[in-house]
């Protein structure tokens, strides 16, 4: 038999014992790892490795076969382990390929062949625990995108002011410094200054406070930029009453000045005063007019902001109401029929196993134009005593426009089908409602409560190649029995 290279082959040890659901055989064992062959190779004595296994025994030369010593069959040249005489074992590598597997992940059901679990699920379980190469937790693989983005400890950020990168835990110390990130200023409480123009703002803000101009002889205020004015018009009298003894401390150490040299002096000081005071005075009855006419402008434009937000909102209304219309519209039936395709069924499964949705609701059909409204419930994961093991499918009667003309309680056959894609072998059942029920009085809310089956079909019959599971779609179908209507 031509041998060939094992270079080539996958080098991945053997599959834990614990995945098949039956007992394992010896012989699909590895004489090494003692684990199941994966991708097994058998040396010239007849025992079969994993080709991982066999590579590592033979990597530094012809090995001694340790399976033959402890049989006590040993004999070379045999038992001697050669890369170059070992061939892959195809026959056995097909029946452990059939064998019946399961996953080990705790809160996974996935279960099939060896063959699927190396192709299609191994190293690929939302439920594995892997662990995290920035931070080294160990996390589900299914939570992997959300720890990397929301949760780990070591990710990389980048600033979303200054585009610095920078670790998550560092954030803090980052925006302490950031130059690019907004402050807020205190005084007048306009948001989104960045750092780097704050000084800037603080020297210009109306609302910023600051000692008064006549502090430097007594006057002990602290005032906004924008008062400055208001300050000195109404403060004149005060600050001339501090400024008094300064001036006159100066005109006594002034000892070559007359009396009335010193006088005029004193005059002239007023006179300056007194124009700064009616110069502050019209400029500060300038700005109240203007202030009054702005305020007039602010309050017409805040009028017509508020009615038009008033008309944004009815019209968002009236949009959510006409899309969901055309929604009802786009899969209504009148005819009591109605056939739910419902798509991505093992995404929508896993959902309802994690308990984020258990159940699902159709679009809502009619018996008539003017009939009963009704739509199905079902869930994935079984409900009630078919939790966990059936689909469970109920029926609702539902709160329309036109009840009041219709006949109550609702007592039409209702008759539940799941389609078999093949078109041989629809899963049915039927019920006729118990018109005692508050399931089919006249509905006094937007929906009655559920009744129907919640043994309605087994999963397992969903399980492998199903004829009612095709492209990951099933098809449902309900039919009312309109006789008597």
């Amino acid at each position: 038999m031509a041998r060939i290279s094992l270079d080539s082959l996958t080098s991945l040890p053997g599959i834990p014992l614990s995945v098949l659901s039956v007992p394992m055989e010896d012989k699909y064992k590895c004489q090494q790892c003692l684990q199941v062959l994966r991708k097994p190779v058998q040396a010239q004595c007849g025992h079969r490795f994993c080709v991982h296994c066999f590579r590592l025994l033979t990597s530094s030369g012809p090995k001694p076969c340790q399976a033959c010593q402890k049989e006590e069959i040993y004999e070379e040249p045999m038992s001697i382990l050669n890369s170059s005489e070992a061939f892959p074992d195809n026959a056995a590598g097909r029946e452990i390929a059939s064998l019946p597997a399961r996953c080990l992940n705790q809160g996974c059901d996935w279960t099939g062949s060896i063959k699927e679990y190396e192709a299609k699920h191994e190293g690929r379980c939302e439920f594995e625990q892997i662990q995290c190469e920035a931070c080294q937790v160990f996390i589900l693989r299914k939570d992997k995108d959300r720890h990397n983005e929301r949760e780990c400890e070591e990710r990389t950020l980048n600033c979303k002011y200054c585009k610095v990168t920078f670790n998550f835990k560092d954030i803090k110390a980052h925006d302490e410094i950031c130059q690019k990130f907004p402050l807020q200023c205190k005084d007048c409480g306009k948001k989104k200054i960045p750092r780097e123009k704050f000084n800037d703002h603080a020297k210009s803000c109306a609302k910023s406070k600051s000692a008064c101009p006549f502090s430097e002889v007594g006057c002990k205020s602290v005032v906004e930029n924008g008062k400055i004015s208001e300050h000195e018009h109404s403060s004149t009298m005060e600050h001339l009453r501090l400024l008094l003894p300064m001036v006159l401390s100066m005109t006594r150490t002034r000892s070559d000045a007359s009396a009335s040299g010193r006088v005029s002096a004193l005059e002239n000081i007023v006179c300056v005063l007194n124009r700064e005071v009616e110069r502050s005075s019209l400029t500060l009855e300038a700005f109240s007019h203007q202030h009054r006419l702005d305020q007039e402008k602010i309050e017409n434009l805040s009028n017509k902001i508020r009615q038009l937000e008033r008309s944004l909102t009815v019209k968002d209304l009236q949009l959510s109401e006409a899309e969901q219309m055309v929604r009802e519209l786009q899969y209504c039936t009148y005819d009591g029929i109605f056939v739910w395709k419902i798509t991505d069924f093992s995404h929508r499964r896993q959902e309802a196993v994690s308990g984020r949705a258990p159940a699902m609701f159709s679009p809502a059909f009619y018996s008539s134009k003017y009939g009963y409204k009704m739509c199905l419930r079902l869930y994935l994961n079984g409900d009630g005593t078919g939790r966990g093991t059936h689909l469970s499918l109920f029926f609702v009667v539902m709160r329309s426009k036109y009840d009041a003309l219709l006949k109550w309680p609702f007592s039409q056959k209702v008759t539940l089908m799941l389609l078999d894609q093949n078109n041989r072998e629809h899963i049915i059942d039927a019920f006729r409602p118990d018109i005692t029920s508050t399931s089919f009085q006249r509905p006094v809310s937007e929906m009655n409560i559920a009744s129907g089956c919640p043994l309605f079909c087994p999963l397992a019959k969903l399980a492998g190649k199903s004829p009612y599971l095709r492209d990951d779609t099933i098809f449902i179908k309900a039919i009312v029995d309109l006789s008597g209507l």
